[in-house]
């Protein structure tokens, strides 16, 4: 995606990587890493949640878990993408619940017909789903405000235009 779109913001949802942490950890101490680790995400900015990262790989490597520290340490950076935007948007870009939901559905559809005599026929069953989907209120409902992203860009752009302002003169 880097080379299609190299402009834009990396987020891996975060809750297939506590999934992929609790690989780390043995079934008795799932709970308590389980809290750490979602401590690390209702931190106040992406500073705070930097700090309580460290500290929870200080405390897994504490409890013998090294490998699980691990991948708390190369990990963490990439599940903290969504502090770049306004608060009210981050419980909406921390997941990809409903992108997840919508392949669900067309998942379960397709298994009822099996085999597909080609390729055709399978996109034409997808493509009458989604837009069904599209139609019902499911599809209707707006997943976020975007006039929070609109006066970011407003205020990113009076920003550059104070410094290029400022470095002519």
């Amino acid at each position: 995606m880097g080379e299609f779109y190299p402009e834009s913001a990396w987020q891996r949802c975060v809750v297939h990587w506590y999934r992929n942490a609790m690989t780390a950890v043995p079934q008795g101490k799932v709970r308590e890493v389980m809290a750490m680790l979602k401590a690390v995400h209702a931190q106040e900015d992406r500073e705070a949640a930097e700090t309580k990262a460290a500290q929870v790989v200080e405390k897994l490597e504490a409890m013998r878990l090294g490998k699980a520290a691990a991948i708390v340490r190369e990990g963490v950076a990439e599940t903290l993408g969504y502090t770049a935007f306004p608060r009210e948007h981050w419980r909406s870009l921390r997941t990809n619940n409903p992108l997840e939901r919508l392949n669900r559905e067309v998942r379960r559809r397709t298994r009822v017909v099996g085999a597909f005599p080609d390729g055709q026929s399978a996109l034409m069953l997808v493509a009458a789903r989604l837009r069904h989907v599209a139609g019902t209120r499911w599809g209707l409902r707006r997943y976020m405000d975007m006039s929070r992203l609109e006066e970011m860009d407003r205020a990113a752009e009076l920003m550059t235009t104070q410094e290029t302002t400022a470095a002519v003169a």
